[in-house]
C-alpha cells in the first residue's frame, strides 16, 4: 500500500513539473507584445515601406513599455491603413529623412502589434555637418553660444547640454501639414456580419434586414476585438450577427473599420440568420 502511494506521489510530481516546464517554455517563445489599446504618446522612430507592398512600418528609436510588457528599440510595428497614414506616407515620399514623432493606438492581433496612427510630427537630423578643425575653430570664434558665459548666474550642466544637442528637431515648415489630417468618424451600434472574403480579408457587412438595398462593407483592421470576435464566430456554423462600434477611417479612397466593441445579437426568431 505504501509503495502504491509513493508511486502515485511520484507520478503526480512528474505531471506537475512537466506542465510547469511546458508553460515556461511557451512563455519564453511568445513574442513580447504591448497590450491592445495602449496609446503611444509621441514616440520617435523611422517610417519604412516594405518593398513592392503598401505596408508601412514604424521602427522605434527607443524601448516602449505599457507597464506590463516592453518592446525594444529597433522593433518594427506595422502602421494600419488610416487617414493619418495617408498623410504620413505622402510626407515620407517627399523627404529623404523619414524620422517622425508619432501618436497612436496600439492594437494586437495574431501575436503581432500594430499602430493605428492619429497624429505625427516630422523630425530632422540634429547632428551638424562635419567641418575641418580650422573651420570649426573659426566658427566657434565668430558665433559662440550665449550659454554658460563667465558672468552667467545660472549654469546649465554639461549633461543637459549634450542631451539638447542630440535631440531630434521638429521640421517647423511641416508642422501645419502634420496637423492637417482628415478626421476619422465613429460608427456606433450598427448591426452586421463579419465575413471573410476570397483574398483572406475580413469585412464588416451592414445588415440590410431583408431590404432590397446594396450591402455596405468595410474592411476590418487587425485588433484584439476582431480576434476575439472571430473566435466566437468559429464556434458556429452560420454567420453571427453582431452589433458593432468603432472608428471608421479612410485610406486612398477606401474605408476601413477599427473595431472597439462587438456584441452578439440574438434574433430569438424575429430575424433569419
Amino acid at each position: 500500500m505504501m509503495i502504491k502511494n509513493r508511486v502515485i506521489l511520484i507520478l503526480t510530481a512528474l505531471l506537475f513539473s512537466t506542465a510547469a516546464f511546458s508553460q515556461t517554455h511557451e512563455d519564453v517563445n511568445q513574442p513580447k507584445l504591448l497590450r491592445d489599446g495602449f496609446f503611444l504618446s509621441g514616440e520617435d522612430g523611422t517610417l519604412t515601406r516594405q518593398t513592392d507592398s503598401e505596408q508601412w512600418f514604424f521602427e522605434l528609436d527607443s524601448a516602449v513599455s505599457d507597464g506590463r510588457s516592453t518592446i525594444n528599440a529597433g522593433d518594427k510595428l506595422e502602421v494600419l491603413s488610416s487617414a493619418a497614414l495617408e498623410k504620413l506616407a505622402a510626407d515620407a515620399n517627399q523627404h529623404f529623412n523619414k524620422s517622425y514623432r508619432l501618436w497612436g493606438t496600439v492594437t494586437k492581433y495574431d501575436k503581432k502589434n500594430f499602430i493605428f496612427p492619429v497624429y505625427f510630427l516630422p523630425l530632422s537630423d540634429s547632428k551638424p555637418a562635419e567641418m575641418k578643425p580650422e573651420q570649426a575653430k573659426n566658427s566657434e570664434q565668430h558665433a559662440r553660444p550665449s550659454i554658460n558665459e563667465p558672468n552667467d548666474e545660472l549654469k546649465i550642466p554639461q549633461k543637459i547640454l549634450d542631451k539638447l544637442k542630440s535631440r531630434p528637431i521638429i521640421r517647423t515648415e511641416q508642422l501645419k501639414k502634420g496637423m492637417d489630417l482628415k478626421e476619422d468618424s465613429i460608427l456606433a451600434d450598427r448591426t452586421g456580419f463579419i465575413v471573410k472574403q476570397d483574398n483572406g480579408q475580413y469585412v464588416f457587412t451592414l445588415d440590410a434586414f431583408g431590404r432590397n438595398i446594396e450591402q455596405i462593407s468595410f474592411p476590418l483592421l487587425p485588433c484584439q476585438i476582431l480576434e476575439l470576435t472571430l473566435q466566437e464566430q468559429s464556434k458556429e456554423l452560420e454567420n453571427i450577427r453582431f452589433r458593432a462600434a468603432g472608428i471608421l477611417t479612410q485610406y486612398k479612397g477606401n474605408n476601413y473599420f477599427l473595431l472597439e466593441r462587438a456584441v452578439r445579437v440574438y434574433s430569438y426568431g424575429n430575424f433569419t440568420n
